[in-house]
């Protein structure tokens, strides 16, 4: 953001006037004789309206440059519609959105809805397609998994959130979620956000494993250039240098969405710890850090889990959670 002074105008003292908005600015060049001086405003400084600041004494001019995302900046301070019984962001309740990693049998997962359902989650998470680092480990039981998926969140009241892996299987995948899960590794195939952004529906964008916020927030520009309905961005833990957990989970990323640019966020922090005692305070952080909700990874019997059974809440861990965190 470039600050244009009036002439007359004393650049330090206006300076002082933009540290008290926590506004941090340098002069660009000393100002010629009768000329005005320039503001330039550092990238840390706190989002401000530019009409605001253009109201401060001794500011000329403010020119703010184009946004990357300007379909992302629309849906910033105001809620969105996930189905008819669940909206999400501005100013809303948070919302739990909870079930297994991959709907393992069509038992699991009526068991996980109704678990789901207890512990006052609106939406139930599952998985029917598995991006696994091993091609040996389990993948998910695939489109049956998605009849699976809906008839029990159906049974209980429940939206569902699914993940979309390839383009081959948006349209039936689109058939049953109401929210459409793109995941971390998938977060730049900019061709599946293009598919996925066509359904005309609500989409879930997991940050990259490595990717900046801005390269996050752009990916959700191609779900909604495209024709998304809204996008929930997801920060489920960036890749560190420590192993002692799963990822890093950002919750500045949290607060920086919520608060700065004021668009819809959740936390994913079960495959962020990649361990579940890490997994309900670090929900409970998420939400003060401002998350619109969290997606939590929960098992009848984690034990027995075919996939991420370390990180997955038992059912008494999720309804505790629940109560807490999403008091009715």
């Amino acid at each position: 953001m470039l600050i244009t002074l009036n002439k007359s105008a004393d650049p330090k003292e206006v300076q002082r006037r933009l540290y008290r908005l926590g506004l941090w600015s340098q002069a660009l060049a000393p100002r010629t004789e009768g000329g005005a001086a320039s503001l330039l405003v550092a990238p840390h400084s706190a989002t401000i309206d530019p009409e605001r600041i253009a109201r401060v004494q001794g500011v000329a001019e403010v020119s703010v440059p184009k946004s990357p995302h300007p379909r992302v900046d629309e849906l910033a301070r105001r809620g969105h519609a996930i189905n008819d019984q669940v909206s999400i962001g501005g100013d809303l309740p948070p919302v739990l959105m909870a079930g297994p990693c991959s709907v393992e049998s069509e038992e699991t997962a009526f068991e996980s809805a109704r678990i789901a359902k207890r512990a006052g989650a609106q939406i139930m998470r599952g998985g029917a397609f598995k991006p696994r680092t091993s091609p040996y480990s389990f993948q998910g039981a695939g489109r049956e998994a998605l009849g699976w998926l809906r008839a029990a969140a159906d049974a209980e009241g429940l939206g569902v959130v699914t993940e979309v892996m390839s383009e081959h299987e948006v349209e039936a995948v689109g058939e049953v979620a109401d929210l459409m899960q793109i995941g971390s590794r998938n977060m730049q195939n900019y061709a599946l956000l293009r598919a996925v952004g066509q359904l005309h529906k609500p989409v879930l964008l997991k940050r990259g494993m490595a990717a900046t916020i801005d390269e996050w927030l752009q990916a959700g520009e191609h779900c909604m250039a495209a024709g998304a309905s809204v996008v929930i961005f997801c920060e489920r833990g960036i890749h560190s240098f420590d192993p002692s957990t799963r990822n890093l989970l950002d919750l500045s990323a949290v607060a920086l969405l919520r608060h700065a640019y004021g668009l819809p966020v959740v936390a994913d922090p079960s495959h962020a710890t990649g361990r579940k005692d890490l997994v309900v305070p670090l929900a409970h952080a998420a939400l003060a850090a401002g998350a619109h909700g969290l997606l939590v990874e929960a098992h009848p019997d984690p034990a027995e889990a075919l996939s991420d059974g370390p990180q997955a809440l038992d059912p008494d861990q999720l309804i505790a959670l629940g109560q807490k965190a999403f008091p009715s």
